[in-house]
């Protein structure tokens, strides 16, 4: 064999792992964006969302429970509902009953995933849900599909990951050109003022806290339908709290959340190419940490110099 052939072979042997890193960096920040950007809307409302982890177990499995009688459409519409639901119940305490809204989110978050563990096994028996959980496939685009390294990324991917793209970008257009938007940066920053100009904080808040809990439904039921074929009790696995840190990472601001939701993503899928590698010697459980241990950097090192909300987190 030729160097120059040896060449070309490693060339597209790198090409190849390039490519599937960023897809598999695209697939994972999917969830996380989709609960990071309506967590985004909830905190320029004032309202922190500790919760997030609950609504997400809860999507997951109102996801899991519809798919196979409604579809996979019907699955995502009752995984929203449910992520939906709990969010409810966290504004009833927070903007109804002016609860603190870190040891309600906590508490809440508790309760759904026993709740969901609960009834888990008793819709599905102790031998869980087969792992034929209808899905909702790839969709394919065709032509951007094939540009080298990115048309895989971006262009090869479940509808849910298309949608993202859609709602970040009419997020940030909502938030900076329409009166709601502004309203409810307003109400974030400057509560009295806002008051003072005529608008109704709580209707904003809770408005806020039921579209973030519906996102954060869908993401758990992107988990389910777009992912893995099937519900695991605890697979939220710390997104909810995850999502919060992209927000402080995206600055607040839908298209930098977003962003920030690839670079979790791409951290989560660099712990997976690192083990694939198999490095003797290394603890595998070394790489299940990476995408934690960067979100305790960022809460540490960019939380302390990004702009939050003013009004975020006080009743």
């Amino acid at each position: 064999m030729s160097v120059h052939l040896m060449a070309l072979l490693q060339d597209a042997g790198a090409l190849a792992i390039g490519a599937g890193f960023l897809e598999s960096t695209v697939r994972t920040a999917t969830p996380l964006a989709f609960a990071a950007l309506g967590e985004c809307v909830s905190e320029r409302a004032g309202v922190i969302n500790i919760g997030l982890e609950g609504s997400i177990i809860a999507g997951a499995l109102g996801a899991t429970v519809a798919a196979g009688t409604l579809g996979v459409g019907g699955g995502f519409a009752v995984g929203a509902a449910a992520g939906l639901l709990v969010a409810a119940l966290f504004a009833l305490f927070t903007v109804g009953l002016r609860a603190d809204q870190i040891i309600t989110g906590t508490a809440i978050t508790m309760f759904a995933l026993g709740l969901t563990g609960t009834l888990y096994r008793t819709i599905f028996g102790a031998s869980g849900v087969a792992l034929d959980t209808p899905t909702s496939g790839v969709l394919r685009i065709p032509g951007l599909a094939d540009i080298p390294l990115v048309g895989q990324a971006l262009f090869t991917q479940p509808p849910a990951t298309y949608a993202v793209m859609l709602i970040a970008p009419l997020l940030a257009w909502w938030m900076q050109r329409t009166h709601a938007g502004l309203a409810l940066r307003a109400i974030g920053e400057y509560p009295d003022a806002a008051i003072a100009a005529g608008i109704a904080p709580r209707r904003y808040q809770l408005l806020a806290v039921l579209f973030a809990g519906a996102m954060a439904g869908l993401a758990g039921a992107t988990l389910v339908l777009a992912q893995a074929g099937t519900f695991v009790e605890g697979m939220s696995a710390g997104r909810g709290f995850i999502a919060i840190a992209i927000v402080v990472l995206g600055r607040w601001r839908p298209l930098g959340v977003a962003a920030a939701a690839l670079l979790f993503g791409a951290a989560n899928s660099l712990q997976v190419l690192f083990q694939s590698m198999g490095w003797s010697g290394v603890p595998y459980q070394l790489f299940l940490g990476l995408p934690y241990v960067l979100t305790l950097l960022v809460l540490a090192g960019a939380g302390g110099r990004a702009a939050a909300p003013a009004a975020l987190g006080k009743r």
